[in-house]
């Protein structure tokens, strides 16, 4: 085992909003037994901050599925993966379709573009902008990482199967929560696997030694390229069938439990 990649939400951070002392911990020691540590997340480059910070870590992180290289250390996108206007318009108008009453909104490099009444939740959030989908500013330039589809009152695993043989060719369809009804769209033939892929590389690190960590769909290809896949106990179904382990669930910090015995056995190596 030579890196190590972990989604958050749901993986390590509990519902609560608070990492666990353990599991502070436990992320923490990786780096005095000589093993990188990704982030791997749908989140984008603005969520990653706090919780560095509150990790107490720096490193690399792969956010917005896939789509976007962030240096934690120095709080800038190294790089990202754009998404074409072409295709945006074109899934748009199929998601309208589809879905009547759809929310559409647009993660950014430098924010969130959002249309009226799509819920910005999270307190950190200043939309880049407010505006139908197809006047936004943020689908021409090439600065959206991830579009967004929001359907209340539906459910995502519904959601997903109805739009994948829909817009499946032109973007590439997840979605990161077990209950919230939102969809996912990255790039096409971008994932956290290819992300991880990518940081791998850089390090040296081939794919049979790498080790993830993961709790929803848009985890799945990770699981599949990774050599191991540990799937916390809360995970979702699609998860734990590629995941060639388990561990427990996020509230009983199951990802630092393997982490503990995998730094010890590092350690106990040298």
């Amino acid at each position: 085992m030579k890196l190590i990649g972990t989604d958050i939400d749901g993986t390590i951070l509990p519902r609560t909003g608070v990492f666990s002392a353990r599991t502070i911990a436990a992320l923490g020691s990786l780096a005095g037994a000589g093993i990188p540590l990704v982030l791997a997340t749908a989140r984008p480059p603005r969520w990653v901050d706090s919780v560095a910070l509150q990790l107490g870590i720096a490193g690399e992180a792969v956010c917005a599925n896939g789509a976007v290289f962030y240096d934690l250390a120095t709080r800038s996108v190294v790089d990202h993966i754009g998404l074409p206007e072409e295709a945006l318009l074109e899934v748009a108008d199929a998601l309208r379709s589809a879905f009547p009453g759809v929310i559409l909104g647009l993660e950014t490099t430098t924010g969130l573009a959002i249309e009226q009444g799509f819920p910005a939740r999270e307190s950190n959030t200043n939309p880049r902008e407010v505006a139908p989908f197809e006047r936004m500013e943020s689908v021409r330039d090439l600065t959206g990482v991830k579009m967004l589809a929001l359907l209340p009152g539906s459910h995502p695993d519904e959601m997903l199967e109805i739009a994948l043989p829909l817009v499946g060719h032109l973007l590439e369809l997840s979605h990161s929560s077990v209950t919230d009804p939102l969809l996912e769209l990255a790039p096409l033939g971008i994932s956290k696997a290819t992300g991880l892929a990518r940081l791998a590389a850089h390090h040296g690190v081939d794919a049979e030694d790498v080790i993830v960590f993961g709790d929803a769909p848009n985890d799945v290809p990770m699981f599949e390229w990774a050599g191991t896949g540990y799937a916390v106990g809360n995970a979702h179904g699609a998860v734990k069938a590629v995941a060639s382990h388990e561990t427990a669930s996020v509230d009983d910090d199951g990802v630092a439990m393997i982490i503990e015995a995998l730094v010890a056995e590092a350690l106990a190596a040298r």
